[in-house]
């Protein structure tokens, strides 16, 4: 029924100025809507990320989105240029090199917007 359609991640955030700074300028994400006081929508690929204010920004303890990528050791050097710090889990089958979690051929790095919401790059 909507395998054929696109879907869109939310998340929550407190601060709508500063998740508009963190998505622009340290994500590189380009603004596609959603101007106004409750909700920023931005273009991510073919799909969009909607940020939304809430009082429950940060709360969730999962990841909230991860983006497939082709060079993830590129993209981890070049989020830390611009303060991001990575996250290291103990999970079982993986070893951590460096901030990536290497498992079989696949490649996981995460780190935490300014609310804590946990975002992801993953190998494609």
């Amino acid at each position: 029924m909507l395998g054929n359609n696109d879907v869109a991640t939310n998340l929550a955030v407190k601060d709508l100025k500063i998740a508009k700074r963190f998505y622009e300028e340290v994500l590189g994400l380009k603004q596609n809507g959603g101007e106004g006081d409750e909700v920023l929508a931005f273009k991510s690929g073919n799909s969009t990320l909607y940020v939304y204010k809430s009082k429950y920004a940060g709360t969730n303890k999962a990841t909230s989105a991860t983006w497939q990528v082709n060079d993830i050791e590129k993209i981890v050097v070049e989020l830390k240029t611009k303060g991001v710090s990575f996250e290291h889990y103990d999970m079982p089958g993986m070893t951590l090199k460096g901030d990536i979690h290497v498992s079989d051929g696949m490649r996981v790095a995460w780190f935490k917007d300014p609310d804590g919401n946990i975002l992801c790059l993953a190998n494609d």
